[in-house]
This record gives C-alpha cells, sequence and structure tokens, in this order.
C-alpha cells in the first residue's frame, strides 16, 4: 500500500482553480534550502531513512519534519555539521535559509525552523591533515 500524501490548499484563484501543494513539497524544500549553508555536512535521517538511501532511492526529505497548521509551517531538521564551523552561526543560518526559501516559493508563513544537531561530522577535518 502506498503512502497517502497529505495535500494543502494554498489558494483559491478566484473562480480559476486552487493550488495545492503536497507536505512532502514542503519538506523537500526544506531539506534543500538546509544542504545549501556552508557548514551543514548532511541530513540527519533515522533508521529507516538511511536505509532508504542506502539502497539508492535518493530522500530530498530526510532528517526533515514539517508541520502545518492554519497555513503555518513548522520545520524541524536534524543535521550533521562539519567539523570546525560554528553550530550557532551555522544554524542560524540554516534558520533563515529554510524560512525564506518555504516563504518565497510557497507563500506560507514559517513561525519556527527547529535546528537540531544530531552529529559532528569528522570527514573535513580528517581530510585538512
Amino acid at each position: 500500500m502506498a503512502d497517502k500524501r497529505i495535500v494543502y490548499k494554498l489558494q483559491d484563484l478566484g473562480g480559476i482553480g486552487e493550488v495545492h501543494i503536497a507536505d512532502e513539497v514542503i519538506t523537500i524544500i526544506a531539506g534543500l534550502a538546509a544542504t545549501e549553508v556552508e557548514g551543514v555536512a548532511s541530513m540527519a535521517g533515522n533508521i529507516t531513512n538511511e536505509l532508504v538511501s542506502k539502497l539508492g532511492k535518493k530522500s530530498l526529505s530526510k532528517g526533515v519534519k514539517v508541520a502545518i497548521e492554519d497555513n503555518k509551517v513548522t520545520v524541524d531538521l536534524n543535521l550533521n555539521i562539519d567539523y570546525g564551523k560554528n553550530l550557532l552561526e551555522t544554524s542560524k543560518a540554516v534558520q533563515e535559509r529554510v524560512k525564506s526559501s518555504i516563504e518565497n516559493m510557497t507563500g506560507l508563513e514559517v513561525p519556527a525552523v527547529n535546528v537540531h544537531i544530531a552529529d559532528i561530522d569528522m570527514d573535513g577535518e580528517e581530510k585538512g591533515k
């Protein structure tokens, strides 16, 4: 049985039609925006996401959880940060990038982007030696 997608109505175009968006689209926007920030090594996911990615199916929503209520989006991100990067500065940059990306692309308000640092990626530190 396929997963049922949750779809939200964004806008009624006054007789022309409606615009709907799947929650999965918002998670992908958030994941892409977060990984564009310098210092973010990767998204951290649960064991199911890790297995799916190892099997060759790319999951752009890995490590992202969104909750949408009354056209407001709350985002929770689980990140792996590069060794040596300032955690607070990197987290703030992620919050700003994710918030602006979702708001600009969907028109939904984003009152909260919660960053959870799951791990520090030591690969960059080892490469620098």
